[in-house]
């Protein structure tokens, strides 16, 4: 809003000074006075700023938030190196340039990254609040729970959400050997290119368990980075990584496509809980896919 303002008042200077009686002060000898159209355009995309601003404070209200959650920045124009988190390496990470498995994205931002794994609820509220607040998020998404509704992700999709790879079945990885990891990485990629037009660059290895033998697989299939998570949000409670329970900026929140089923309320639920305390903390949500 304070953007707005600002734009408001270039607009008014755009407009051409006036006195008290409505008459256009005439300008000074060489200088040539600035036109209307620039002055309408500035006012009009100040009220678009109010309009959009408007909304977003009407959806809080309708999806019962405390407050109007933060806008993310732009994302940067030059994206931060991404590197596997210290002590999450295999052997021969880097020389084999395997996808890095990082937690947090380097940025001094107070931002976060919401993602959101397996698909096993598909909530059509839980669409509305996300279009309606517009915040972003990141699916991975495992083929034996999605295909019992592949259009719900569709619409998902048609959002603007990237979905990504979680695998076919959802299997310990490490278990299994490298053909059969690779037939549930690469063949996950298959689905997600036949039914939404694009093979997927991230993967997300479940329960967050991997060996080379996995990184080696998704990397054939084309996967370029496998991040995983810092903090995990609930219905009811959060679950923290790091030793002092804190959020940190750049960190990856990881929650579920999950209902009353398996937790105590429902995906706006969670929603509600991640955002009420990442907005009264500082934190805006911004998308992971602008960061890689």
């Amino acid at each position: 809003m304070r953007g707005g303002v600002a734009v408001l008042a270039v607009a008014a200077v755009a407009s051409g000074c006036a006195q008290g009686d409505g008459s256009r002060v005439p300008p000074a000898p060489g200088q040539q006075r600035l036109q209307a159209p620039p002055a309408r355009a500035l006012d009009g995309y100040a009220t678009k700023l109010r309009a959009a601003y408007k909304a977003r404070a009407a959806a809080t209200k309708r999806w019962g938030l405390k407050k109007v959650p933060l806008t993310p920045p732009a994302p940067p124009a030059k994206k931060p190196r991404i590197t596997t988190r210290k002590g999450f390496e295999v052997d021969g990470h880097e020389k084999l340039g395997l996808p890095p498995i990082f937690t947090t994205i380097p940025t001094k931002q107070k931002i976060v990254f919401l993602t959101i794994d397996d698909g096993a609820e598909k909530d059509p509220a839980f669409l509305r609040m996300m279009s309606e607040l517009k915040i972003p998020y990141t699916a991975f998404l495992s083929d034996y729970l999605v295909k019992e509704d592949y259009g719900y992700f569709k619409k998902m999709q048609a959002r603007g959400v990237v979905l990504n790879n979680h695998t076919l079945h959802h299997p310990y990885l490490p278990g299994l050997s490298y053909a059969r990891q690779k037939h549930e990485i690469c063949g996950m990629q298959d689905v997600i290119e036949k039914h939404y037009g694009k093979r997927p660059t991230l993967f997300r290895p479940p329960f967050g368990n991997y060996n080379e033998d996995t990184l080696r697989a998704a990397k054939s299939c084309g996967v370029k980075y496998a991040p995983i998570w810092n903090e995990e949000v609930f219905v009811d409670h959060w679950e923290y990584r790091e030793w002092d329970r804190k959020i940190r900026p750049g960190d990856i929140v990881l929650s579920h496509f999950r209902g009353r089923e398996d937790w105590k309320g429902t995906m706006p639920d969670m929603i509600r809980r991640f955002l009420d305390k990442i907005t009264a903390e500082g934190y805006a949500v911004a998308r992971l896919e602008d960061y890689l």
